[in-house]
């Protein structure tokens, strides 16, 4: 089926298009034209967009998908049609499953499950060492091979630095990027809210600032050492932060995200225990909030991502320590970065980069763009209408965010996936 979508402002941050174009979708699959129709083209279907933005298909850098291993929490099927469902078209997946993603067969089966449903695509990341262990490396060759965009540890720390030495040399070879949690584990302890006066008011074991930015310098210095491509998964501190920034400086290939939730909240969200704030990193402190926006604005932070960690409601239900931590974010994904536009924090054309084409280029996939030839994945969305985020509303089965009863602004009202439409609200 072509099609053609009319009257919708454009934003294509890669392109550098952002104005009022109609885009042209041939039956294939692809971007046949932008702004004006090729040649000899036919449309069997018309989209209107007036009045709503067209930009491409959202590029989620991490969301926990559950599959396999925990399908009691959620499955493949559950959560891409809730990726789909808030214009999010392609998902990165990190290798922490069950079995863990250090076979190809595993990274294999994770894609063709996905290419199944239909609807968004899924790209794994392959296991740094076996079994997460931390202890042997993992076959990296074989992994990129099979599909992997990257490689990880996940939230296990290699404890042995020449395990991670040798593992960082090994992914410079192949050119696969690193993707890294930093979190030094010592100092971590058992907290699970940050170090500071709301923890020390609780009565909460708290996580110093420390045990991220020890662990950025180790994995900073390593990374130097190797000469390879890191991603730092998930910042939470200024320090940590300005640490990066430096290394950018001085041209270590280093790149950096932050989650939608740690942009907007901090540790007083805990105030009253409230468990769907008990995320890994933990919310910091109102500095590090607007540090991390900082971030965001000056491109030290490419990208924004969802972190998505689905639950079933008992997990969120024991005492705060004893939860499990965690938000299912990737119906927030947007209308969260959105509320960066109406809080002066972006401008919308930066908004929309931080969710297509800079996620996608620190992969190294060919998703988040929409010029001619590019495949056809693309999110419309309102702008203007304003809606509440429900428990019944949220399509993932995973209901545990501290968003609820929130009002947002921006909603998606269609998403393609290769010219298809998989959702139409």
């Amino acid at each position: 089926m072509s099609l053609v979508i009319t009257g919708g402002r454009l934003i294509d941050p890669a392109n550098h298009i952002d104005g009022k174009k109609d885009l042209y979708i041939d039956a294939k699959g692809f971007v046949a034209g932008v702004g004006r129709a090729p040649a000899g083209f036919k449309a069997t279907r018309t989209l209107d967009a007036t009045g709503k933005i067209v930009c491409p298909g959202l590029v989620d850098l991490r969301a926990r998908l559950r599959e396999p291993g925990q399908e009691y929490k959620a499955t493949l099927e559950s959560e891409t049609r809730a990726a789909v469902a808030a214009g999010i078209t392609t998902l990165c997946c990190p290798p922490d499953t069950n079995p863990v993603i250090d076979t190809p067969a595993m990274a294999q089966m994770i894609q063709s499950r996905a290419w199944r449903f239909g609807l968004a695509f899924i790209h794994p990341l392959g296991a740094l060492t076996r079994g997460l262990e931390g202890k042997l490396l993992a076959d990296m060759e074989s992994l990129d091979e099979a599909g992997c965009v990257g490689v990880s540890n996940a939230f296990t720390p290699v404890h042995d630095t020449q395990v991670l030495r040798r593992a960082f040399e090994y992914a410079a070879t192949l050119d696969l990027t690193v993707h890294l949690h930093a979190e030094d584990p010592w100092l971590k302890g058992k907290g699970c809210v940050h170090e500071g006066e709301v923890g020390t008011r609780l009565g909460l074991s708290g996580i110093p600032e420390a045990a991220e930015t020890v662990a950025v310098a180790r994995d900073l210095a390593l990374i130097e050492q190797a000469g390879c491509r890191a991603h730092f998964c998930g910042l939470s501190s200024a320090r940590a932060v300005a640490m990066v920034a430096e290394a950018q400086k001085r041209g270590l290939p280093v790149t950096a995200d932050a989650t939608a939730h740690h942009l907007h909240l901090t540790e007083h969200d805990v105030n009253g225990f409230d468990t769907q704030c008990h995320v890994r990193p933990p919310l910091r402190s109102k500095k590090d909030r607007e540090a991390l926006r900082r971030a965001l604005k000056s491109g030290v932070i490419g990208a924004i991502c969802s972190d998505h960690q689905p639950h079933e409601p008992d997990a969120k239900l024991a005492p705060f320590a004893e939860s499990s931590p965690g938000v299912s974010g990737l119906e927030t994904l947007l209308p969260l970065t959105l509320r960066l536009v109406d809080e002066n924090v972006l401008e919308l054309s930066e908004a929309i980069a931080s969710l297509t084409s800079r996620p996608a280029q620190i992969l190294g996939v060919e998703a988040g763009q929409l010029g001619p030839g590019a495949t056809a994945d693309v999110c419309i969305f309102d702008p203007k209408e304003s809606w509440t985020l429900t428990s019944a509303g949220i399509v993932s089965r995973g209901r545990n965010t501290p968003f609820l009863g929130q009002e947002f602004r921006g909603r998606v009202t269609h998403t393609l996936v290769g010219g298809k439409i998989v959702f139409e609200n």
